[in-house]
């Protein structure tokens, strides 16, 4: 192709006129007001209750309520990804969602095995005054 031929290709677009607004390509989800609104509607739903449940002491063990708010806080994340986020299958051919995932099996599995190691540290490692006491039994 001559330069006088992509010349003419571009003659009916000014050399500024970049496009930078079109989106042709793009299969991501553009969300509506109404999506937005369900979002911060279930937002506003899932703080309200844990915070009731709290104040409240509707849940008397401690263990529960820490299972409970969990749950509340995964299911929170999940609309927030959802809905202010965008990431579902089809967002850039699920890839976005993918790595996500990715990162969350990875971190899962940096935390457990981190609270692993701390939590067998004290039966592996014998304080300085058991050993004592170990010392002079044997003599």
């Amino acid at each position: 192709m001559s330069t006088h031929a992509t010349h003419a290709a571009h003659a009916g677009h000014a050399h500024d006129d970049h496009h930078h607004d079109d989106h042709h390509g793009d299969v991501g989800p553009h969300s509506t007001f109404s999506g937005y609104m369900i979002g911060f509607v279930l937002s506003i739903v899932l703080t309200a209750i844990p915070f009731w449940l709290v104040m409240n002491d509707v849940i008397s063990s401690r263990n529960t309520a820490v299972i409970v708010l969990g749950a509340f806080a995964v299911v929170q994340i999940l609309v927030h990804m959802v809905f202010f986020l965008h990431m579902n299958g089809k967002v850039e051919g699920g890839w976005t969602l993918l790595s996500t995932i990715f990162t969350v099996v990875f971190v899962a599995i940096a935390i457990a095995g981190t609270l692993w190691v701390m939590f067998h540290m004290n039966t592996n490692m014998m304080p300085a005054h058991e050993m004592q006491q170990h010392i002079q039994r044997a003599q």
